[in-house]
């Protein structure tokens, strides 16, 4: 979150790690699923994402954002209390994800620190049942359509962010995200989908002291609306969640900066059954040229 209103160009490049091995419904954690429902494991997400971002002016930016999804996903399938567990079933897969491309105007101010963000996300990853169970009872299947690499759907997506110095060495940025689904691919009756919409919220505090390292604090609140279609998981893609989000930025060079987060959980109110992970962690690297 270190806008720049400097023209020019910016590599970037940025790998996430979540691992969802935690059953949780509402506000708490649970064992099992009630008698009739999918029973999952686990699901571990990998993401690389390469990014190249174009500065004309100081009032103008466009990033395009390219993500590597990889992800193994595990099942029992239906619980049954008065049965032993199923066998597991798994899925892997590894390919391209959903392209986004985000153009921001940061011209309503002087000093050039308030943005607007308007972009577009396409369907560019494999999606609805591109990619099918390996192993166990539930092999040849397809996965859920929410677990796919994408999401089948164009979604539009709006924001805006502020940021300025609070004193000497502190300074605070806030940015808003909503994203959309305007169209779905898969709109057919029975065989249709779309995901649900999202808002983010984040506030972050920076200390500068020294230019070279500088930590930084952020609060980041996610709300989910349900997925919809008969494909879709409908019970169990919502919810609200807050995060206490610590990192590090490091400059290598004048050009070169190295970042890394860790993100954690702080709230959860979940609809449905869902995993969701314990923590989570952000590492990259970006390149102004």
């Amino acid at each position: 979150m270190g806008y720049s209103a400097e023209a020019g160009w910016r590599l970037s490049f940025e790998y996430d790690y979540i691992h969802q091995a935690q059953l949780r419904t509402g506000t708490h954690a649970i064992g099992v699923v009630p008698d009739g429902l999918e029973l999952e494991r686990e699901t571990l997400n990998r993401y690389l994402t390469a990014g190249v971002s174009y500065s004309p002016t100081a009032d103008w930016n466009v990033d395009l954002q390219v993500p590597y999804v990889m992800r193994t996903h595990s099942t029992y399938g239906d619980y049954d209390s008065s049965a032993p567990l199923n066998e597991l079933s798994s899925s892997r897969s590894s390919s391209l994800g959903d392209v986004r491309l985000i153009g921001s105007y940061q011209g309503l101010l002087p000093t050039h620190n308030l943005g607007l963000q308007l972009g577009v996300k396409l369907p560019t990853g494999k999606y609805g049942t591109a990619i099918d169970f390996y192993g166990g009872p539930a092999a040849g299947e397809p996965l859920d359509a929410s677990l796919q690499p994408g999401t089948g759907s164009t979604d539009v997506i709006v924001g805006a962010y502020y940021y300025r110095a609070i004193s000497q060495d502190f300074d605070f940025t806030v940015n808003a995200q909503f994203q959309s689904a305007l169209r779905h691919h898969m709109d057919q009756p029975g065989n249709d989908y779309r995901p649900g919409n999202s808002t983010t919220v984040s506030l972050g505090l920076r200390y500068e002291a020294n230019p070279r390292w500088v930590p930084q604090l952020q609060v980041n609140l996610l709300h989910k609306s349900r997925d919809q279609g008969a494909l879709a998981d409908i019970q169990s893609t919502a919810g609200n969640v807050a995060y206490l989000s610590p990192g590090l930025t490091m400059a290598v060079q004048h050009q070169v900066h190295l970042f890394a987060f860790a993100q954690l959980p702080v709230y959860s109110n979940l609809y449905g059954y869902q995993l969701f992970p314990r923590w989570t962690a952000s590492v990259g690297a970006s390149y102004a040229l």
